[in-house]
């Protein structure tokens, strides 16, 4: 697993021990950031939050590519060390937070973040519970870029969010929302 492009394009990132966490793989995160960099531009100075975090390889690239800070949310503590293993081997710490703890124990937003990537466990609906509550609290805006990983056989049912756009790849199925309004 690695960094696809940007600042640190090529570093290796450190996944977590076990099959408790499923990395995104390269070409589905390369897929991923090209269909937001069509419709978003530059990343730089965004605001990103990588929930169901894994190896924080999401939010990783999004800071490579120049996104001036990235909320980690991850509750397996083998995948919250790898986490902030890998950020320390960027020394990225000064762009980064880590929260150890589920994605549905977050607050309320002191303001909306540019961009929601999630990559929940497949199959479990974790996604849209999640996008519908940080919606609620303010996570998402009308400007917010929503991006949600499922399994490609796994239908996606949103709330608050109107889906951009949908694409296969491989075992994966990215769709790309907005708060619908």
């Amino acid at each position: 697993m690695r960094i696809i492009a940007g600042e640190w394009k090529r570093r290796q990132l450190k996944a977590p021990p076990g099959d408790g966490t499923r990395p995104t793989a390269d070409r589905t995160r390369e897929t991923l950031f090209s269909m937001l960099a069509s419709r978003i531009g530059s990343f730089e100075e965004l605001s990103v939050a990588d929930l169901f975090a894994g190896s924080g390889a999401l939010g990783l690239e999004a800071l490579s590519r120049g996104a001036a800070h990235c909320l980690f949310v991850e509750q397996d503590a083998a995948a919250v060390r790898a986490i902030r293993d890998n950020i320390a081997a960027l020394r990225a710490q000064q762009r980064c937070d880590v929260k150890a703890g589920s994605v549905l124990s977050l607050g309320p937003a002191k303001a909306p973040t540019d961009l929601v990537l999630l990559d929940p466990p497949y199959h479990t609906g974790a996604g849209a519970v999640a996008l519908d509550r940080l919606a609620r609290l303010g996570w998402i805006g009308p400007a917010t870029w929503v991006a949600l990983e499922t399994a490609a056989d796994e239908e996606v049912r949103l709330k608050s969010l109107t889906v951009d756009s949908e694409r296969k790849v491989g075992k994966a199925k990215l769709t790309l929302a907005r708060l619908t309004g």
